[in-house]
């Protein structure tokens, strides 16, 4: 070494420092990188995404070749740095420690944090790059990563590690999926990451969270008077009516309006002609998630459905499009609600806003940024009897998970208007 140029030794030093850099760089991009973006790009035809996925599904071989150049030209570097400062200060103990204080300053500067900071501002375009360099390498000195390899192997089997595991938590959970469409609103528009984060809930949605609740479903009566049955007929909205005989909860059928066009218009219109109309009810279990619902409708070629309990009384009634509405939230049909927008309104008392008793508490959460729970009643009104143990009368006032109510009107044993307060602190 003493014949080499001291400058020449200089610029040995700075390349191991570089190659050394370049190796750090590589292991923390690799590490880093997002697999998911990977496979993006790998579909799009770009070779370094397909040769970084090659390298990440072998991550032992891939730490081992990046650990084996980067510790080798650490040490090489730590090496010809000593010889350096023995060729230009003798071997003077003051002169060896300051040699030693320089090159552990210059491969943690340049060696080590600075690429590794680089490679995790920028994982997923560097990994796709440096995995070219690295795949010939991993090839050529496959043998020698295979030989280290055994001892790890062999260690990690005394630990009772399992490296197995790897590629379990490579897979996202539905909570991390949502997080991570959270956290890309950036990139995508209000409307679909709404509809999409509606989509994670349809496994924790039953029907009865989004059923018309029984009290308000139009049935007609098929033992009524003709006249009556006549008048309904002619001012409902619905395309599909549950038909019962006596008592709202024996449903004997479900007319089809449509089916009565004919018969309606020659005048001829008659209960015989009403039950040869009738189709057979279609009846769900109202523990049913939202989601397998709506592969029965698919697969039974339904739209309609009427929602009973465990002892098969009626509870309500549930529709495609209200499962539909659910993704892609409320839209506009050409059947008259009485469910308007909610928003809060200003007022002497402050904001407050005026709410059916029936409103479902998801959709009051969902609009007004209420916190109601859930797992219990699913109409105001039910919650509001559940926390009083009681039907309450006009003008009572409650607060509810932090959030004040005054009961503005009751009929037939249930609160048909309340008025809510928004909760202090509680940002518009």
């Amino acid at each position: 070494m003493e014949d080499i140029p001291l400058s020449a030794q200089f610029v040995a030093l700075i390349v191991l420092l570089a190659v050394a850099g370049f190796f750090s760089l590589a292991e923390t991009a690799m590490m880093a990188a997002n697999r998911y973006r990977l496979r993006a790009k790998q579909r799009a035809g770009q070779r370094g995404a397909k040769l970084a996925l090659e390298l990440l599904a072998k991550t032992n071989k891939l730490l081992g070749i990046i650990l084996l150049f980067n510790t080798l030209t650490n040490a090489a570097a730590a090496t010809l740095a000593g010889l350096i400062t023995v060729r230009m200060f003798g071997e003077k103990k003051w002169a060896l420690g300051a040699g030693t204080l320089v090159i552990t300053f210059l491969i943690l500067v340049f060696a080590e944090i600075t690429p590794k900071v680089i490679g995790a501002t920028y994982p997923d375009r560097l990994a796709a790059g440096v995995s070219y360099a690295l795949t010939p390498l991993l090839r050529l000195f496959n043998p020698v990563i295979a030989f280290v390899n055994l001892f790890v192997t062999g260690v990690l089997k005394l630990l009772r590690l399992n490296t197995g595991a790897s590629h379990e938590a490579q897979q996202l959970s539905p909570e991390e999926l949502r997080a991570l469409v959270l956290e890309g609103s950036h990139f995508i528009p209000h409307q679909h990451q709404t509809m999409l984060l509606n989509l994670f809930d349809l496994e924790r949605i039953s029907v009865e969270d989004i059923m018309k609740p029984r009290g308000e479903i139009e049935a007609i009566d098929i033992g009524a008077p003709m006249e009556k049955i006549r008048e309904q007929l002619g001012t409902s909205f619905h395309r599909r009516l549950p038909v019962y005989e006596d008592d709202p909860s024996n449903i004997v059928g479900v007319l089809l309006q449509r089916r009565l066009l004919s018969t309606a218009l020659v005048g001829d219109l008659t209960v015989e002609n009403l039950r040869a109309q009738l189709v057979e009810p279609y009846f769900i279990p109202a523990a049913t998630p939202i989601y397998a619902q709506l592969q029965f409708f698919k697969e039974n070629r339904q739209r309609f459905g009427l929602v009973v309990d465990e002892y098969g009384e009626l509870e309500g009634l549930v529709t495609l499009e209200d499962i539909i509405e659910e993704i892609i939230g409320k839209f506009t049909t050409s059947v008259p609600s009485g469910n308007t927008e909610l928003s809060w309104d200003d007022t002497e008392d402050g904001k407050s806003v005026l709410v059916d008793g029936g409103r479902s508490l998801r959709e009051l959460n969902r609009a007004l940024d209420l916190s109601f729970p859930l797992d219990g009643p699913k109409t105001l009104n039910g919650l509001i009897i559940e926390h009083l143990q009681d039907i309450p009368e006009s003008g009572l006032s409650v607060k509810i998970s932090g959030t004040p109510m005054e009961i503005v009107q009751t009929q037939d044993r249930r609160i048909r208007m309340v008025r809510i307060f928004q909760p202090t602190g509680q940002a518009d």
